[in-house]
């Protein structure tokens, strides 16, 4: 498990590395590691606050600054545009409905697949 978070940590201090690949390991690597075992978790508004920062925070590292033609200078993303640019579901949306289809697994219903 360790040998792929440095593997992760090597990919994006590469500057060579496109963002398309970043994105993919952050999917598939990254967010599976973070919602390990996540259906078994209380999240609390301060957990959940911090999820969300360490998401963006990683969005921001990938995605970079955006030049404003405006201003004429760089700055970093919003978060609106940050989760416009994702098209993912957030990490909280996604313990979300992990919790929610292990809850219904628990309880015995089976359409909600």
């Amino acid at each position: 498990m360790l040998s792929k978070l440095i593997l992760c940590y090597k990919i994006f201090l590469k500057l060579k590395t496109s963002k398309k690949l970043k994105l993919r390991v952050k999917n598939i690597v990254i967010d599976k590691t973070l919602t390990y075992a996540s259906e078994s978790w209380t999240l609390i508004k301060r957990g959940r606050k911090q999820l969300n920062i360490f998401e963006r925070k990683g969005y921001r590292r990938i995605l970079g600054p955006v030049y404003d033609n405006e201003k004429e200078n760089w700055r970093i993303l919003t978060n609106k545009e940050i989760y416009a640019s994702a098209k993912n579901p957030t990490i909280i949306e996604t313990i979300k409905r992990r919790c929610t289809l292990q809850a219904q697994w628990s309880f015995g219903i089976n359409d909600f697949l």
